[in-house]
């Protein structure tokens, strides 16, 4: 069976940044579309960025201009790098892979519609 491991989460103060990595085993993921979402005090879960394979990017609002995502299929990793960090941008970020990327924007409300799911890596911005 497939995993996604999440990495690069740490403690950093507002303004700075962080690179996230999701890595895949038992599968390649180069033929799956990829996401991110966080978990936060208070909110369950939120699409965050999303990267198809054929690169196409999204992101929320909130982290448009902030963060970004990429993948590099040679290492099965998805990249999230964050940067100008808030406070509000605290929370456990974790990963999803799917055939098809157009379940990621309502799989908050779904998650079984997305094939796999990581455990996620915590993120503390302090003010």
């Amino acid at each position: 069976a497939g995993q996604l491991l999440e990495s690069g989460g740490d403690s950093v103060q507002s303004g700075g940044s962080l690179r996230l990595s999701c890595t895949a085993s038992g599968f390649d993921i180069e033929a799956y579309d990829m996401a991110w979402y966080r978990r936060a005090p208070g909110i369950e879960c939120q699409y965050v960025s999303s990267i198809e394979s054929d690169e196409t990017k999204r992101y929320s609002d909130s982290v448009k201009a902030r963060f970004a995502i990429s993948r590099d299929d040679s290492k099965n990793t998805v990249f999230l790098l964050l940067n100008s960090l808030r406070p509000d941008d605290t929370g456990t970020y974790f990963c999803a892979a799917d055939l098809f990327g157009y379940k990621f924007k309502d799989a908050c409300r779904a998650r079984d519609t997305v094939s796999l799911w990581g455990q996620g890596t915590q993120v503390t911005v302090s003010s």
